[in-house]
Parts: structure tokens; sequence; C-alpha cells
């Protein structure tokens, strides 16, 4: 006979896949009532903009369709309330990290992409630079922890980072940005990491609270590209004050940021302004600008997220060349000041 305990049973085989723990050893079912062969639920979630809540809800819809009686199954949706976390996660100040006592980090800026092979990493390394040129105190997150770029760009032969009572002492470029990356703890930084979610995201919230970062102006955190896991750990786990979008002309990257976009919207983080990135090439004996990938979107994709946009990145064989060297901090980032000016005084 199907009741709320049976219910309840049924619904314990529904697992959420970035935790690896069931529905209900996590608290997220509430109010279940079963009338007339329906069942009726509240789903709460950890957020509303979880990617893998429709999974989820098929599991349960499905789990529960083989009870017997159940002829329909309706899931209410909601958040859950900061008491029910706690509870369930504990208390976030309770788990910052060994090094967190430590850090004093001004302001944390996400640059986030919809779509890869945008240039995402090279605008979170120039805007590093430049940040650090204007006399701030920087650092670098890297959180592509499966296409960590930032090593590569930055560090010409990166050492590994060094360990303390305290926590991890991030590297150091040249002219004092400190990184972080998964690269940099890797016997071969050619080797790939091949993890699932939850190990994903616990490296990243250990690279925020694990990590000696010290006295930053600025945190620089490179995301991986889409609304992947990642992403939305670094979203709810660190305290991000913006998010700089990253994009380039043509109209299918102008769609995938729209995507990123609402995804920050939903969690509630400003959204600094958009960057678009592979312009256009600038002939170097006429100085005509040939815009590659044709006619620039990036207005249009502005408006229809409200943002502005700061900055049109042009395609630069430099800092291909010193990126490649792990010498981009060479390059001259003066036309890359005005956008850093624009996000210093948001």
């Amino acid at each position: 006979m199907t009741d709320s305990s049976t219910i309840r049973e049924a619904l314990s085989q529904v697992m959420d896949p970035e935790l690896n723990r069931s529905i209900i050893d996590l608290e997220m079912v509430h109010d279940v009532t079963f009338e007339d062969g329906v069942v009726t639920f509240t789903f709460a979630l950890t957020t509303m903009a979880c990617p893998l809540k429709g999974r989820m809800q098929d599991d349960a819809r499905e789990q529960l369709m083989q009870l017997e009686g159940v002829k329909d199954v309706v899931i209410n949706m909601r958040e859950m309330t900061d008491d029910e976390k706690k509870k369930v996660f504990g208390d976030p100040k309770e788990n910052e990290g060994s090094a967190a006592h430590l850090n004093r980090i001004g302001q944390v800026i996400a640059v986030l992409s919809g779509k890869g092979g945008v240039g995402k990493s090279t605008v979170a390394a120039l805007l590093a630079i430049s940040l650090q040129e204007k006399g701030f105190q920087v650092g670098v997150l890297d959180a592509d922890i499966t296409g960590p770029s930032i090593p590569k760009m930055l560090l010409q032969e990166p050492p590994r980072p060094m360990g303390s009572p305290n926590g991890i002492i991030p590297v150091r470029t040249k002219g004092g940005i400190k990184v972080m990356s998964i690269n940099l703890l890797l016997a071969d930084p050619n080797q790939a990491v091949i993890w699932r979610g939850p190990l994903i995201s616990g490296a990243i919230k250990q690279f925020y609270g694990d990590v000696v970062w010290g006295d930053l102006d600025y945190l620089i955190v490179d995301l991986p590209p889409g609304t992947s896991d990642a992403s939305l750990t670094v979203m709810q786990s660190m305290p991000v004050n913006g998010i700089l979008l990253v994009t380039t002309p043509q109209s299918l990257a102008g769609m995938v940021v729209r995507k990123a976009s609402s995804m920050a919207q939903q969690l509630n983080i400003p959204i600094l302004g958009l960057v678009e990135n592979m312009s256009y090439v600038q002939c170097p004996k006429c100085g005509e600008k040939i815009s590659l990938f044709g006619k620039s979107n990036s207005s249009e994709v502005a408006d229809s997220v409200g943002v502005p946009v700061l900055g049109h990145m042009p395609i630069n064989s430099e800092i291909t060349e010193l990126a490649d060297s792990g010498r981009l901090t060479e390059y001259d980032v003066t036309e890359f000041q005005h956008i850093t000016d624009a996000l210093t005084e948001c």
C-alpha cells in the first residue's frame, strides 16, 4: 500500500549527482501527500539555478510512478532556506578553509563565457596583468580544473606551490601576481584531470579557502566555459562581487553568453560588463581593421542582458606568442587599460 513512508522510501533512491547523496538524506523532500492517485511533494533545491534539477525531477517521477496506485506526480520547487542549508551542509563560516582567517580579499571578479575557444582565459590573464600594473595586489584562481591554461600563459617555468602550516602558498609571476591552478600540482602538465563534479567542486573550494592569498585588492577567477558544476561552485561558495562576460563577434557565441548571463542573474551576482574578443585583426601595413568573423553583435548581446560593452579586443599574434612561452606579463596592456578602468569604477 502506498503511503508517505513508501513514497519517501522510493525517493531515497533518487540521488543528487553532484553530491552523491539521496534527496531524502539531503532533506530536500517536504510536504508529501498522496490523494486520488496523485503524489505531491515540495522539492527544496540548494539553488534554483541547479543545472541538474531537471534530471532529479525526472528520476523522482520515475521512481514514484512505479508505486501501487500512483497515477500522477506533482513536484513543487523551491530553494532551501539558509537554516535548512546549514542543517544539512553546516555553517559555511565553519568550513571556510585553513587559510581563510589569513586572507583579506577586496574584490572577487569571475571571468565567464558561454562556450570555449573565445579567449576567456586570455582576457582573465590580461585583466590581472593590467590591474597589477595599476598598482593593485592581484591573484588569479584558475577554476578551469579540466582545462587549465593560466600557468602556461603567465609562468615560464612554473614552480610547485609550497605547503605551510596555514595552507598552500600560491606561485608568483615575476611581477608579483599570485597564481593557483591544478596544473601547478600535476607531475606532468599534460596529464588529463578526469574527475567527476564533486571532486572538481572540492578542488575549487580548496583553491579559495586553503590557499594563503593574503592581502589582495582583486582575485580574478578564470571559470570553465558554460554553466557547469564548477561555475556554480564558484558562484555559491565564493563572495563573487561581479562577473565579466567574454564573447566573440559570432551570433552563436552571443547566444551562449545569454545563457551564462541567465545563470548569473538567477544567482543574483552582478554582471559588470562584456568584452568582445577577436573582434578584428589590424593590417600591419595600412592599419585597416578587418573583421574576420563578420559584423560584431556584441552591442545587441549586451543590450539584451542589460550590461555595457567594456571593450573590443583584436586578434594579436604577439599575445599568442607571449602566452605560448609563459611571458604574457611582458605584453603592453595599454589597450586593455580602458577595460580595467571601467571595472575598477564599478
